[in-house]
């Protein structure tokens, strides 16, 4: 087994520039070089890739995507050292990770990385470790100067873990930003409702987070962005080939990409407008009059779904002949409640909960921005019984 002795990082953003300067620090011998040319620190600098990798005898990767780690290697593919280690700790998809398994050969080890900058500066990271055991036994030392080594049986299942494990990340976001809403709905102070969260599951996101969701001016620097966790959540998605909620409920945040991951969790609740229809499919409800679901769907508007074992396929007239003005005699026991709605720029979708007696709805909703007002184009239903 043999220590490396030059460890070259390609990458100096928020993560690798940790990484150099947390390794500098415990005395190993690092060279450091960024596209951006950003210095990191006390790190040895260098504007050359090919400078950095020619003396390495380990070469780590704290890049940003897949396409990124391509790149470089491809820049520095004759420069690599007969004998050299790529370390790769970027976050990236299984299927990438092993297509630079297959290039590299036993000369890869992919070790993504869980926890943030001050947990790299600290030494306290928890590393997801994929490699053939000779290469691993080498890059160990400077792992464990990062943090706590988790050996897994292959670099496709590392990548996949590291993806979920920032999904469960993207939902404490999505989470609080939820409970936020719903305090200001009912009018409770931030301050005092961050104190209380911070008793229960969401407590260390918040505690660590807090200048972010208070909106005081701050000093701290994002050390996860919203766009790299959107960039994770769709690489999860497309991964998966399974629906994923958060992949969408990021991408759409409307604040800067380059924001503290926190920053999404302050966003308002959706506007009155985009709501206004809904409120008014309700009132069509409550009351039997249909010149509220005129005001609610778009003329060429739709409501779909099973009624007596049947589809059916309604227009906006023959919907609105079903009612005929009056509220139904059980009025005051029914109940309506928008469950959710997900606005993208210009069309939204929304799902309803109608209990009507022994029935209980779940109405789905597309809405579309048109002519500057939000209208419904289509309803699906399903009727429990």
């Amino acid at each position: 087994m043999t220590t490396p002795h030059t460890t070259a990082v390609l990458g100096l953003g928020r993560m690798g520039g940790a990484i150099a300067t947390r390794l500098a620090a415990q005395g190993w011998d690092v060279v450091g070089w960024t596209r951006s040319g950003r210095a990191s620190g006390s790190v040895k600098m260098t504007g050359d890739p090919n400078e950095a990798v020619a003396q390495a005898d380990l070469v780590l990767l704290a890049l940003f995507d897949g396409p990124a780690c391509q790149k470089v290697l491809d820049d520095v593919r004759d420069s690599l050292r007969t004998d050299a280690i790529v370390l790769n700790t970027s976050t990236i998809a299984p299927a990438e990770a092993t297509r630079l398994a297959r290039r590299l050969g036993p000369s890869y080890v992919h070790a993504p990385l869980l926890g943030s900058v001050s947990a790299a500066a600290a030494g306290a990271l928890q590393i997801i470790a994929a490699a053939d055991q000779e290469a691993l036994d080498r890059v160990r030392p400077v792992l464990e100067t990062l943090g706590t080594v988790r050996h897994v049986d292959d670099v496709s299942t590392a990548a996949a873990l590291k993806l979920i494990a920032n999904n469960s990340l993207a939902g404490a976001v999505l989470a609080l930003r939820d409970s936020l809403r719903q305090a200001d709905a009912l009018g409770l102070p931030r301050t005092q409702t961050l104190d209380v969260l911070e008793l229960g599951q969401l407590g260390g996101l918040v505690a660590r987070k807090r200048p972010f969701l208070l909106g005081e001016p701050t000093a701290a620097t994002a050390e996860f962005t919203i766009g790299a966790l959107a960039k994770d959540m769709a690489l999860l998605a497309t991964a998966s080939d399974t629906p994923l909620r958060s992949a969408a409920g990021l991408a759409d945040t409307p604040t800067a990409l380059e924001a503290d991951i926190a920053v999404a969790a302050t966003v308002t609740a959706v506007e009155d407008a985009v709501l206004e229809p809904l409120r008014a499919y309700i009132r069509g409800h409550a009351t039997g009059d249909p010149s509220h679901f005129r005001d609610a769907f778009l003329p060429t508007g739709h409501i779909e779904g099973i009624r007596d074992g049947a589809f059916v396929s309604w227009r906006l007239d023959e919907y609105c002949a079903l009612f005929q003005g009056q509220p139904a005699p059980d009025e005051p026991t029914r109940t309506r409640r928008i469950d959710a709605i997900d606005v993208h720029a210009t069309v939204a979708t929304a799902t309803m909960t109608l209990s009507h007696g022994a029935d209980t709805f779940t109405d789905i909703f597309l809405l579309v921005l048109a002519d500057g007002s939000w209208r419904i184009a289509n309803k699906a239903y399903h009727r429990h019984d």
